[in-house]
């Protein structure tokens, strides 16, 4: 009763927060949104103590049951297990291994330290909620967004307008590259031994593992009971079930219920431990390495200690090529989404889980390909601009990266501003009229005025008012300057109210 009741929740929070990542309309934000901002590294990095903390009592209580339960990376890859275990060939395929401690703290040591040293790629890379977040949003969604564009087109063929048609197009390669090796990876290691990422290189569940040792409830052996079958170690997906010794390696145990379920003498009960066994059990887990201990307590204490983002250095190219679509100018700093604050608050923050990315209606945000900040979003405006009335991002942001922020807020908060390109620009180039940056500024930021002061009949050029202007990049969007816009919005490493 326990598993089953285990995988009907843990189903439901995969779901759920699988269409937070596929919904393209908001909808399920409005409702589930909540379930996001409940994963582990993201309340963390939020500083959302109620979460941390109810996180940690849970594990205080019950065991790993945000790894069995709530983490969608454990759930997709018990789905992957449940498949790879299909026949009674390959049913009872698991067995019983030392736990790999040096490798598990390792990491998580590399973690804390990459937290330190601002190498957010490396964070992002090994966060489960995060890769999760890219597989989803780089190989799930667009064969999602596909299916909705062929429902779309077959509604419109009907007078239906029940759905409409949305933009599919790839948001960064890297990100592509990365998400499929992390698919593939953990499919493989999944399907063939359970739950080795989760034991061996997860930082979440290295930190949850050794909370689940003192866990108030957990699968206990009765020896009087056990006849020696081995069943349960062979259906242990955490291979953390020693049945010749009678014990479990508690710090590595999922809470899945699997070995209670499947115990033919019901020697497995999941009961607060009695003092013979938690004496058999404590000495059992002495034998796996107490330095485990001061790795915790050190990787706990810096955990909210981040590092300072740097944006790479360019200039912008002002040559004009024979072509149509525009390109990305090189900005000198990267634009990050009002709400953020600046690049230091957004690099502590970001764990690249690209739930806002997948929010954004505008195309405006996408991952970065900087070795820094590389999976972590930023804006460009070659597909919209961020228009002013728009605060998704910031209402699904699990981790405190963008701050919510209402829709005066947006209109006051200063990400970056306007610069104008002369050479680029069709009024100096080409000696006609235009003024469309001026025409669409939402802020007025921008105003026309004579190429030629002395003369005003001559043609007109933008002037841009950097103390109005918010970088939301409506003028960079709508120039019908190419490849390069004629203005373009350079980012501010700290945002400001005007």
């Amino acid at each position: 009763m326990l598993r089953k009741i285990r995988i009907t929740l843990a189903v439901i929070f995969w779901g759920l927060i699988t269409l937070l990542f596929l919904d393209f309309t908001g909808t399920v934000h409005q409702w589930f949104g909540w379930m996001a901002k409940i994963q582990f590294l993201p309340a963390v990095l939020a500083l959302n103590f109620v979460v941390v903390i109810g996180l940690v009592l849970l594990t205080l209580l019950l065991g790993r049951v945000y790894c069995s339960v709530i983490c969608p990376l454990g759930v997709m890859q018990d789905g992957i297990a449940w498949l790879g275990r299909r026949g009674k060939k390959h049913r009872n395929r698991y067995s019983y291994s030392p736990a790999v401690s040096w490798l598990r703290y390792a990491v998580l040591v590399l973690f804390v330290v990459a937290l330190i040293a601002g190498i957010n790629s490396f964070v992002a890379l090994l966060a489960p909620y995060s890769a999760y977040g890219r597989i989803v949003s780089s190989l799930l969604a667009p064969i999602y967004a596909w299916s909705n564009n062929i429902l779309a087109d077959y509604a419109e063929r009907a007078d239906s307008y029940a759905f409409y048609q949305t933009d599919v197009w790839l948001k960064s390669l890297p990100v592509l590259v990365i998400a499929s090796v992390s698919f593939i990876v953990l499919a493989i290691l999944s399907w063939r031994n359970g739950r080795t990422y989760c034991n061996t290189v997860c930082p979440v569940g290295t930190v949850l593992g050794f909370l689940s040792r003192y866990s108030w409830l957990k699968p206990v052996i009765d020896t009087s009971r056990c006849n020696g079958c081995g069943l349960c170690a062979r259906r242990c997906k955490a291979a953390c079930i020693d049945s010749k010794n009678h014990a479990i390696d508690y710090s590595r145990c999922v809470t899945c219920m699997d070995c209670i379920d499947n115990c033919h003498q019901s020697a497995i009960r999941y009961v607060h431990r009695s003092g013979a066994v938690k004496a058999a059990v404590d000495d059992h887990v002495a034998q796996t390495g107490d330095s485990g201990r001061r790795n915790f307590m050190a990787g706990v204490g810096v955990l909210a200690v981040t590092a300072v983002a740097k944006a790479e250095e360019k200039t912008v190219d002002g040559g004009l090529a024979a072509i149509a679509d525009k390109k990305v100018p090189s900005r000198r700093t990267t634009i990050v989404p009002p709400g953020a604050q600046g690049l230091r608050h957004f690099a502590q923050h970001c764990t690249g889980c690209q739930l806002c990315v997948q929010a954004c209606p505008n195309g405006v945000l996408r991952p970065s390909s900087g070795l820094v900040t590389l999976m972590q979003p930023e804006s460009s405006y070659e597909r919209g601009y961020c228009r002013p009335e728009c605060t998704r991002c910031s209402e699904v942001c699990p981790a405190g990266a963008i701050l919510k922020i209402n829709r005066a807020d947006k209109s006051s908060i200063q990400i970056g501003h306007a610069v104008w390109v002369k050479d680029n620009c069709i009024p100096v180039v080409d000696g006609v009229e235009c003024g469309n940056c001026a025409r669409r500024c939402p802020v007025g930021a921008i105003t026309m005025v004579p190429s030629d002061p002395a003369n005003p009949e001559s043609v007109k050029i933008p002037v841009v008012n950097d103390e109005r202007c918010i970088g939301c990049g409506a003028c960079e969007n709508l120039c019908p300057s190419r490849p390069f816009s004629a203005i373009y919005v350079e980012g501010h490493e700290n945002h400001r109210v005007i």
